[in-house]
Parts: C-alpha cells; structure tokens; sequence
C-alpha cells in the first residue's frame, strides 16, 4: 500500500496549508471508513448526500489513523495532528491514486462487461500469479471511489494490477480508463444491465468501450468477438493497441475446440493449443469464454500455456459466483446468487442443461434488477427458455422473479413452477421435493439476497 510522508502527500494531491512541523510524518495506506481505519492510515473524509465525513476524523484518529486531508471551508479542522486542505476530498483522493499510479511500475489489467467480469478479474490474476506478483480488485470496489482506493492498496513491487471497472452511466468507465491506464483491456460481453440508466444495449457498449480511453497504445484489447456491437465498432476505431476476439465462433482468435462440464469443473481445449487439455474448477461454458479472454492477456504478458494450466488449478473465485456447495445431508447447491440478467439467466440454464449424474435438476431464480421499462417482458421471456425435459422444478422469488415463473409456465405443468413472497415458504416447500441426489440453481440479482435461501436450505 501507500506510504508517503505528508510533505509528498500534500504534493500528490495538490493540497496546501501543511504545517512543517508534519512534513515528514509518514502514513502508510489510506482510509475512507472509520471502522476500517488502520494503524498509520490517511484518512480521508468524504462528504455524501447523507453524512459528512470530516464529523469522524476523531473517531479516524482514536482508530490508527495519524493524519487527515480536509475540505477548505469545512469549519472546526483539527489542530493538533497534520492535516493537508483540499478543494474536494473525493477529487484529492483520486488524484492521490493517480499519481501514485504513476509512480509504480506496476502493469494494469482493467476488466469491464455486463456479466462476467468479476469471474474474469479473479481468472486473470491468477493465470497471471503463476509468473508475476500480482493484486486485484477486492470485493465490489470497481467505481470512482473503489478503484482508487484499490490502486492505493497496491504494494511497491507489485508486478501486475488486475482492476475491475464498473458502471451505471456515461462518462464512469472513461474517467477509471483514464484514472488506471491499463495496459490492457477486457470486455466480456454487452448484456442487459443497466439498461435503466442507458436505454438501450447499443448505449450499453458505447459505454463499456470507454475503456480503450486510457489503453496504453503498446497494450492489448481484448474483447468479445461473438457481438456484433463490439465487432461492428472496434475495427473502426483506429486503435494502436494490439486487438484479440475471444467467443465460441471459429472466427475469434480464441475459440474453444472442446467444452466438458463436470460436476465440480469445466475441462475445455482451445484453438491456439489445441494439444493441452485445461480445467476450470468452475462450472460453465460462459467460463470458458472469460478463461480464454483470461489467456489472451497472460499469453500477451509471456505466460506459458502449462503455466496457465496451473494458474486454472489454483483458481480461487469470489464468492456467490457458481460457487458449488454441499449440504451436510450431500444436497449439490450451485450459489450464483451474486448477480443476474437475462444473458447471464440463460447462460446459468445451459449450464444446468449440461450438467450430468444428478436425480432432479431444480431452479431457485429471483428477480433481475436494472433492466429498465421492458423488464416485465425479460422477466417473462427468460422464464419461456426453461426446459421442462431438463429442469424438474422452478422456484421463484419476488414480483418480477413472478413473470419468470408465467413465462415457465408455457412450457411447465402449473405443478413443476411456484412462485413466491415470502423465502420461508418457498424452503419449506422446496424441502418437500428435494433429495440429496439433486442439484439446486440459486440465481438472482444481488438485491434480492437468495443466498439466504442457501443459508436455511443448509
């Protein structure tokens, strides 16, 4: 992480008003929440539309904390601890991340889609890891305050950033591009979401192609070539940067020879080593697709493909992303409660299509947040792609996860399709119908909190 003395703090930030007696006071990481504070942190005071950050300064100093930037005009700063005055603390501690940015010698993957990037963050960084010391994105901090913060946690001799970049409206992928200069770039795919704030998916790749702004001109894009928004705008575009498609078309530059899901795993084959067997501990073909976007970048930065080989082994996920679990009673339960959209809906029902050696394979869906004016009918039309020769029940929660249910319901007898609100009587009826031979789909928008359904089916 960071660690400057105030003196190029105030510099990095374009601050004043340092006392010299804390010039050389030095700080190590930043801070922006009290309850995170560390010891020897900055912390830097946000002001939101309900709280005010400065009010917590003490609190930031009791915590660890030995120093503070501060808004000019804010009254009451405090008197006896180095404090640097900034026009704004949100544009100070952007502006810190970008300089330090600078002075790192640090490569920087930055990841963007409307599904996907977040699996493909966590392939990258480790198909990277097994040649180079490498950091990623923690949890959700991929927006203007999370990134910076993530490029302040960077160690001095990390070789390789992995930063995710997300998004609800024009102009955010553009400033984090700009903010992170990546070295190079990844665009999974252009779904649905967002659609609310954006119109439309033609809008939606606009957006998401922002982040080529900041692409250093000797890196590499890479992106998905089975969209036709994509293939239809990069080449146009004039870029300096090396291009590479990914998809399931023999047309892209990486294109799988062989998909098999297993029950824990993927094992799959691709075009550029046709003679090297690989497996993802993870399920899905739509993970094939961000592995091999994953190996276009590490094939770029010098990364064997026995190397990648072992970098997939050690994969580690986060959370709630077709994270496989199991029951004490031996009950499979596939948790991708984490997010959801109509494209990543029907990728997660192919995955269950596929999937072999289960008695009853069962459906747990909520509803898909962020789609906008037509998400009645999303709602509805994912619900008609079920297949009732595959899928033994559907379960659904919430009023859209409702319109999936009438959707199945063209295809499913009224007995094999319920829907609820209220998770408490959707386990208990669940309970009724599952056996530990199954496999229970838990899918959803984040909003909807399924993985408490996992929590009291377990």
């Amino acid at each position: 992480m960071i660690q400057r003395i105030m003196k190029q703090i105030e510099q990095m930030v374009c601050g004043s008003s340092l006392a010299e007696q804390w010039n050389d006071v030095a700080i190590k990481g930043v801070s922006i929440d009290t309850r995170k504070v560390e010891k020897g942190n900055l912390y830097i005071p946000i002001q939101g539309e309900r709280f005010d950050g400065h009010a917590f300064v003490e609190k930031a100093i009791e915590g660890g904390a030995v120093a503070t930037l501060w808004k000019k005009g804010v009254p009451n700063p405090p008197a006896n601890l180095p404090v640097i005055f900034v026009e704004d603390t949100l544009q100070a501690l952007q502006t810190l991340a970008k300089s330090y940015r600078d002075q790192l010698n640090v490569k920087v993957v930055g990841v963007t889609g409307s599904n996907g990037k977040t699996s493909t963050k966590d392939i990258v960084t480790s198909l990277l890891g097994a040649k180079f010391k490498v950091q990623k994105t923690e949890g959700n901090f991929n927006n203007h305050i999370g990134l910076p913060l993530t490029i302040l946690n960077l160690e001095e001799d990390t070789e390789m950033a992995v930063l995710e970049m997300g998004m609800s409206s024009r102009g955010e992928i553009e400033f984090l591009s700009k903010l992170a200069r990546p070295d190079a770039a990844i665009i999974t795919n252009i779904g649905e979401a967002h659609l609310m704030d954006l119109g439309s998916r033609d809008a939606i790749s606009e957006a998401k192609l922002e982040i080529v702004t900041g692409l250093q001109d000797t890196g590499v894009f890479v992106y998905n070539g089975d969209e036709p928004l994509l293939t239809t705008r990069v080449p146009s575009m004039n870029l300096q940067a090396k291009t590479i498609t990914f998809g399931d078309a023999r047309a892209n530059d990486y294109h799988p020879v062989s998909v098999k899901v297993e029950a824990t795993g993927t094992q799959f084959t691709m075009n550029q080593a046709q003679n090297v067997v690989f497996y993802l501990p993870v399920l899905g073909k739509h993970n094939v697709y961000n592995a091999l976007a994953s190996m276009a970048v590490a094939e770029f930065f010098g990364v064997t493909w026995e190397e990648m080989k072992q970098g997939l082994m050690n994969l580690k996920m986060t959370g709630m992303r077709m994270e496989v679990l199991k029951t004490d009673a031996g009950l499979t339960i596939i948790n991708d409660a984490y997010n959801a959209s109509p494209t990543a809906m029907e990728a997660a029902f192919h995955l269950m299509n596929e999937l072999n050696g289960f008695s009853k394979k069962i459906l747990v869906l909520g509803d898909m947040l962020e789609l906008g004016d037509q998400e009645v009918q999303f709602h509805y039309e994912v619900g008609k792609l079920i297949d009732p020769a595959r899928i033994a029940y559907v379960f659904t929660y919430g009023t859209l996860g409702a319109q999936m249910a009438e959707g199945a319901r063209i295809n499913f007898s009224s007995e094999r399709v319920k829907a609820y609100d209220n998770k408490e009587e959707l386990v208990k009826d669940l309970k009724e119908v599952v056996d530990v031979k199954d496999v229970v789909l838990v899918k959803a928008s984040r909003g909807m909190k399924l993985e408490e359904v996992i929590a009291m089916i377990k």
